[in-house]
């Protein structure tokens, strides 16, 4: 450009972009920093911000294209690492970092991505205890979410089918890992509910790296498994693997195999516990019988002892026995009175006048009175003369007192 020419402003801001972008020392570059001033700008989707250092700062900007590949949203304060190129905002002449991607300065984006998602989802109370549901003890449809090809689905299979075989196993088949996998689980789960075709559901893979898990740490797989209205077990990687999922699920369990028994019941074990409680069943009803019986034998024992006919053949006894007593004390009292009575009758038989008279006395008697003084008889009377075998009449000739 030579000296002397007047340009406008657009076109001395345009001459230095195309200065600032043929130097290809600053078309990809790489700038440490601090983050200030963020604005997600959510019509365009685009991040506008500032990155300073202790003693200098620049204008950047990270295109909504660009930005759908962070696993974490940028912060104020936040140091990172940046990748991008320098160019030069014509309308307003300000140079600045154009970016394309970014790293968290000492801490993993996947890391801090898990971090920021897990805060705000608990914040939210997606993981409150008291939203959780209890599985179902006795599920008859087993739902699963996984990859149809991979361990997982060959180990959950296996222990169902061992465990408790009169439930049917159902699967949707998704991708596990891939930018296709959070949506396709998201949409298994919402069709499980939408048909009602589970009991309870595991979603979850085998183990694998940070990033091939990535996909359960996925915000819409969380709202997903949160909301589903079928109890949900997360089964994601290994017993150290944790993930976004296991915090918004039901139970979590360490392992596919694990979410399968936690899942089902055991038959053996089932129908042992059955025996069990049908032999401490019988018995307590043995022992109640038994104690019943007793108490109802003792309650025959008093409503005999009360019993009137009991009473009533109490008295008979008592009646006989009185009975008894008193024939017994009427024949003493006879024989008693005959013995009293013979020896009466001896005693007046042998004072009887007939015996006198047998020996040759009479008793006199006058006027049917018998004569026992002499003075009360008369010259003259009539008397009669009782003799043995008959009585004879007097007349009195002679009166002789003693």
């Amino acid at each position: 450009m030579s000296n002397g020419v007047v340009l406008s402003v657009s076109q001395l801001n345009r001459y230095v972009k195309s200065i600032i972008e043929q130097d290809m020392n600053l078309q990809t570059v790489f700038v440490e920093g601090e983050i200030s001033n963020f604005t997600n700008h959510y019509k365009t989707g685009h991040y506008y911000m500032t990155i300073k250092d202790e003693s200098s700062s620049i204008k950047a900007v990270m295109f909504r294209t660009a930005n759908m590949r962070l696993k974490f949203m940028p912060e104020n304060s936040m140091k990172v690492i940046i990748r991008g190129r320098v160019s030069v905002f014509e309308r307003d002449g300000q140079y600045q970092l154009y970016i394309d991607d970014m790293q968290p300065d000492g801490t993993g984006a996947l890391s801090l991505a898990f971090e920021q998602l897990k805060a705000k989802l608990a914040k939210e109370g997606l993981f409150d205890a008291e939203k959780k549901k209890r599985l179902p003890a006795y599920p008859m449809r087993v739902g699963v979410v996984t990859s149809p090809t991979g361990a997982a689905i060959r180990d959950i299979i296996n222990v169902i089918s061992r465990r408790f075989p009169l439930a049917e196993l159902i699967l949707c088949p998704v991708a596990v890992q891939g930018d296709y996998a959070a949506p396709q689980i998201k949409e298994a789960i919402e069709l499980f509910n939408s048909k009602k075709a589970a009991d309870v559901l595991i979603v979850g893979r085998g183990g694998g790296s940070v990033e091939e898990l990535w996909a359960f740490n996925e915000e819409i797989v969380a709202r997903a498994v949160a909301a589903s209205e079928i109890p949900v077990i997360s089964a994601v990687g290994h017993e150290t693997d944790f993930t976004i999922c296991d915090f918004a699920a039901d139970l979590r369990a360490p392992t596919p195999s694990a979410a399968a028994e936690l899942a089902v019941p055991d038959t053996i074990q089932q129908k042992e516990m059955l025996l069990s409680a049908f032999r401490r069943m019988d018995s307590a009803v043995s022992d109640r019988i038994a104690g019943q019986l007793a108490k109802l034998e003792l309650k025959k024992s008093a409503l005999e002892r009360m019993s009137p006919k009991n009473y009533i053949d109490s008295l008979c006894v008592r009646c006989d026995r009185a009975v008894m007593a008193m024939d017994s004390a009427v024949k003493h009292e006879i024989a008693v009175k005959q013995k009293d009575f013979s020896s009466l009758c001896a005693k007046l038989d042998a004072m009887s006048p007939l015996k006198i008279l047998a020996r040759g006395y009479g008793v006199a008697s006058k006027e049917g009175r018998i004569i026992s003084d002499i003075r009360s008889v008369s010259k003259g009377d009539k008397i009669n003369v009782m003799l043995s075998g008959g009585e004879i009449g007097c007349e009195v000739t002679e009166v002789k007192v003693n």
